[in-house]
């Protein structure tokens, strides 16, 4: 079926992001072949969480003009196993800062990765409460039963490197073990004071020690570790008692890391104590005030719940009516933000060499604040500011942008676009080309030749 009437931009991104191995197969079952293949329905959800307004009919006829009910719909998605989702997401979701281009994602040449949870709400249909319990809370039970999720982040760029859904009720500890395994290499793993107990520090050390990677856990009070060293930043090497599961007076061995404890507070407010876990064991290389410093980029974990929950879906409560389709929309929303990380990597690096773009978190902290042009200009480092502001009505939005010059405060280029919502990311590489355009002067001869061909 041709795709040359649908949205190019998200399909483009789309395949960039599943890369060549294309998204998975089911093991063929007998009776009639569906009508729409997996190579539309997993675009499709995904596509689907990412806008306001439409139904999965709707969006599957934008993207492929291919036609189909919305009860069939809800058929096809109830006889997906949930095995094409975890494949998919295997997949799909992968490392994608570089050291060169994203400065704020690594640390001494760690790459920062988060660990942590959250909980989705489900509507409250029969086959929901069926089979999953509403979680209590210090005012009773929740409003709506809860399906919790564990992500493992390129924190940074927000990337999910891998994501675990609890279909069958699993708390988010057992989930983050689960995760675990598919620590990427060389990373820095960020966990606050839920990992910071014994058991899961020794599962940690275990999978650090299988990709070269290291942890950087908070530590629960709960735990009294034996003290092996002071050492001459204040920090001081500690042994941890790693007990038998079946057996907990029993201790099987002495897990050895580095326990940081600092001071932190704000203005006004009364200070409290901050204890680390870490196996960066050298203080020259890895000081104690500096790992405090990198373990408040943790925060950078709930900002992206909040996005995928506030921003990306408006709502944290799914739409889906069982649990299963309800794991169906939480990967689709993970999938749906590594296609949002993967351009915005993308958009950062390989195109335009000379271009320095500021993180997120480096620029936002200018966000809400009368400050001058010039002013952000020192500060951040940067020759050309973009600012803008986006306005929706229904399906339609309308972007408005302007480039401005940190010399003078004077605009390069601004304009304004009036665009369909299942046009956003052509909308985005429009605006893109067009920055470009109006930074063309500053670039060599290379880089434009490489801009020409489309690099």
């Amino acid at each position: 079926m041709s795709t040359h009437d649908s949205p190019p931009g998200f399909l483009e991104a789309w395949a960039r992001l599943i890369g060549p191995r294309g998204v998975p197969t089911v093991a063929t079952r007998r009776g009639r072949k569906p009508r729409v293949p997996l190579t539309q329905v997993l675009p499709t959800l995904t596509f689907h969480v990412m806008q306001d307004a439409g139904t999965l009919a709707e969006h599957l006829f934008q993207l492929f003009r291919t036609p189909l009910a919305d009860s069939s719909w809800s058929d096809r998605r109830l006889r997906l196993p949930w095995e094409i989702f975890a494949e998919l997401m295997r997949r799909a979701l992968r490392p994608r800062a570089t050291p060169r281009q994203h400065r704020d994602a690594f640390w001494r040449g760690w790459r920062l990765v988060g660990l942590d949870g959250t909980q989705f709400s489900l509507i409250n249909t029969p086959q929901v409460t069926a089979t999953v319990e509403k979680a209590r809370t210090r005012r009773g039970r929740a409003a709506f039963a809860k399906i919790t999720t564990a992500v493992l982040l390129e924190i940074g760029l927000h990337n999910p490197l891998a994501a675990a859904v609890g279909r069958k009720g699993e708390s988010e500890w057992a989930l983050a073990q689960r995760l675990l395994a598919q620590l990427p290499k060389q990373a820095l793993l960020l966990g606050d004071r839920l990992y910071g107990v014994v058991a899961f520090a020794a599962v940690a050390h275990a999978a650090c020690r299988r990709v070269r990677s290291q942890f950087l856990l908070r530590a629960s009070r709960s735990v009294k570790p034996r003290v092996i060293k002071r050492l001459s930043d204040g920090s001081r090497l500690v042994g941890l008692p790693v007990r038998a599961p079946r057996n907990p007076k029993r201790i099987v061995e002495w897990l050895e890391v580095r326990e940081i404890r600092v001071r932190v507070g704000r203005n006004g407010q009364r200070a409290h104590e901050l204890r680390l876990w870490t196996t960066l064991l050298d203080p020259r290389t890895a000081p104690a005030l500096d790992l405090a410093r990198v373990y408040a980029s943790r925060w950078e974990h709930e900002l992206y719940f909040r996005e995928i929950k506030r921003q990306l879906r408006r709502t944290a409560l799914l739409q889906s009516h069982t649990v299963e389709t309800g794991a169906q929309e939480i990967a689709a929303i993970v999938l749906a933000s590594a296609v949002i990380a993967s351009e915005r990597a993308r958009a950062a690096t390989g195109q335009i060499p000379a271009l320095r773009v500021v993180s997120r978190t480096s620029s936002f902290q200018f966000k809400g604040h009368a400050a001058d042009v010039r002013e952000i200009g020192r500060a951040l480092g940067v020759g050309s500011v973009l600012e803008g502001s986006v306005r929706k009505a229904g399906n339609r939005v309308r972007i408005t942008t302007q480039l401005v010059s940190t010399a003078d405060g004077y605009h390069l280029w601004s304009e304004s676009f009036d665009r369909r919502l299942e046009d956003i990311f052509a909308t985005q590489s429009e605006i893109a080309r067009n920055i470009v355009s109006a930074l063309r002067s500053s670039l060599t001869r290379e880089e434009a030749a490489l801009l020409e061909r489309g690099g």
